[in-house]
């Protein structure tokens, strides 16, 4: 078999996956008002692989997020990403989005999650595959906004929502501003995993980790100081990586400096995900052949990688058994 095909075979896990970034086009013409030739609607939800920074690269969710104000958009949104997922023998998926861009007239906080909760349900019983849901509070909403995601949230830790996150333009609004948030989210005994190091800044990797995140998406800026990564590494912090994402965004800008083997190399807890399926044209088959291909990656590695998804994943026990079960 070729190596993509080899690939495409192989268990799989997602870890950094945003649910308004990956639909489908049948999804999105089911559940919008657009009406669109589908090249019309791909250049409106795809980012250009040229695409100039990460602020251009995030305004490709403003038609996906029109679609999750149901709970019926919500739940088939849900099942409509994990039947991607399930379609490349992906096992287990977390799904982040900000539940606070779909608060309206008609939905409050624990209809959304409930309904994304309904949709996991779901993508088990018709795919046989596990998945959680990540909650993102937003760098340009209120502490206010962002503490009712958290606290509207804590019934539902450990059935269906699994974590809180950090999401939006970090180049805008640096961790700092967010100590209390994440203060309050280990108060309550909520994991976290923060967007960090997509924007060059090694310094939100560095209030991540001593805000005590597990995790940090991207965090590709950790290159730049052996001493963090060697603290990172201590700590066994997460790095969520997303290679074709990170190229978009130019978090990095060249392919023989991509820090992926790097990492693996000082035995960090590398892993590699998708980001966003649908807004950079991807599925967790091209981005691990494009690791093997580019990214100075080999075979056996992908083992490794597939480790350490389940050791910094959010899923219980249980199911961390079951996946270890499928190397």
């Amino acid at each position: 078999m070729t190596s993509q095909e080899h690939i495409y075979n192989i268990p799989k896990i997602d870890l950094h996956c945003h649910l308004d970034g990956s639909f489908s086009l049948d999804f999105i013409k089911s559940y919008s008002n657009i009406n669109m030739k589908d090249e019309e609607l791909i250049k409106k939800l795809q980012a250009p692989a040229d695409c100039d920074s990460l602020t251009t690269y995030l305004t490709c969710f403003d038609l996906p997020i029109s679609c999750l104000q149901t709970k019926e958009g919500i739940t088939n949104g849900v099942l409509d990403l994990i039947k991607q997922a399930a379609e490349e023998n992906v096992k287990y998926i977390e799904i982040r989005f900000a539940p606070s861009c779909s608060v309206n007239s008609t939905l409050n906080y624990s209809d959304i999650y409930e309904a994304a909760i309904e949709g996991c349900k779901l993508g088990y019983n018709t795919c046989n595959i596990f998945s959680n849901i990540i909650l993102c509070a937003m760098r340009h909403h209120s502490l206010e906004t962002n503490l009712k995601v958290l606290h509207s949230a804590m019934d539902y830790l450990g059935h269906g929502i699994c974590a809180l996150d950090l999401a939006g333009d970090e180049s805008a609004f640096m961790n700092t501003e967010f100590i209390d948030l994440f203060k309050e989210a280990k108060r309550l005994g909520m994991p976290y995993t923060i967007h960090s190091g997509e924007c060059g800044s090694v310094d939100n990797i560095k209030v991540a980790l001593e805000l005590g995140a597990k995790r940090v998406g991207h965090g590709i800026a950790l290159c730049k100081d052996s001493t963090l990564m060697k603290e990172c590494q201590k700590s066994r912090l997460g790095l969520e990586l997303c290679p074709t994402s990170n190229f978009q965004t130019r978090a990095v800008t060249n392919i023989n400096t991509y820090p992926l083997r790097l990492f693996l190399d000082n035995g960090l807890l590398a892993t590699v995900n998708t980001d966003n399926r649908t807004v950079s044209n991807t599925n967790m088959t091209k981005e691990l052949h494009l690791s093997l291909e580019k990214l100075q990656i080999k075979e056996e590695d992908l083992i490794t990688i597939y480790k350490n998804s389940i050791e910094i994943s959010f899923a219980d026990d249980n199911i961390k058994n079951q996946l270890y079960k499928l190397i």
